[in-house]
């Protein structure tokens, strides 16, 4: 049996859940995802860490509702084997945003000359990763970036190795509920870039 390749996921999820549920209008099915890239492809391949990062409302008193589902959430990614870093967002007039696009670079090469996986996945379409693909790259380490079309950047496209199309796993994942309409501020938690609106 052919040995598998190592396999180390980095998870942008406010960029990765916000393609599901903006352009394919589905929830997002976390463990059916980390199946999905972790076995996709025609080779073997192993799993060794697949890490979330994940903007928090802030602990602001209109925002505790929010953050006590948002903690929830986080709980159960924890549960369920995911490695999550989160950070607390800064308010903003109506939304709020948790930029945590540098942490998420910084621990990607980190943990790749830690670890020296084969391969890391890049769960992302924003172009503000597009040096941190090259820079691994750089270390011998097959980088691919799975996104969708409607959200990747043609520079991350041209600095990986190769793309995962997320567009047919995205397809089968169950619709979102109907939301009764909210007083409440609209969320922005991102690792994208800084001009989030």
């Amino acid at each position: 049996m052919a040995n598998k390749s190592r396999l180390l996921v980095f998870v942008d999820e406010a960029n990765v859940t916000r393609a599901a549920s903006k352009n394919f209008n589905k929830n997002f099915d976390w463990l059916r995802f980390r199946d999905y890239i972790t076995n996709y492809g025609d080779t073997p391949r192993e799993l060794v860490e697949m890490v979330v990062y994940v903007g928090l409302p802030p602990a602001l008193n209109e925002w505790m509702d929010r953050r006590e589902s948002k903690l929830h959430y986080v709980h159960w990614l924890k549960s369920q084997g995911f490695l999550v870093y989160e950070k607390n967002g800064q308010p903003r007039p109506n939304w709020f945003k948790a930029n945590v696009d540098v942490i998420m670079a910084i621990d990607a090469i980190d943990l790749s000359l830690r670890i020296k996986p084969d391969i890391v996945v890049l769960v992302t379409g924003d172009a503000d990763f597009a040096h941190l693909a090259l820079t691994i790259r750089r270390e011998g380490i097959k980088v691919e970036v799975a996104s969708v079309p409607q959200t990747l950047s043609s520079e991350l496209r041209t600095s990986a190795n190769s793309i995962i199309d997320l567009t047919e796993i995205f397809q089968s994942f169950e619709p979102l509920e109907p939301q009764a309409a909210s007083p409440e501020p609209v969320a922005h938690a991102s690792a994208g870039s800084d001009d989030e609106v």
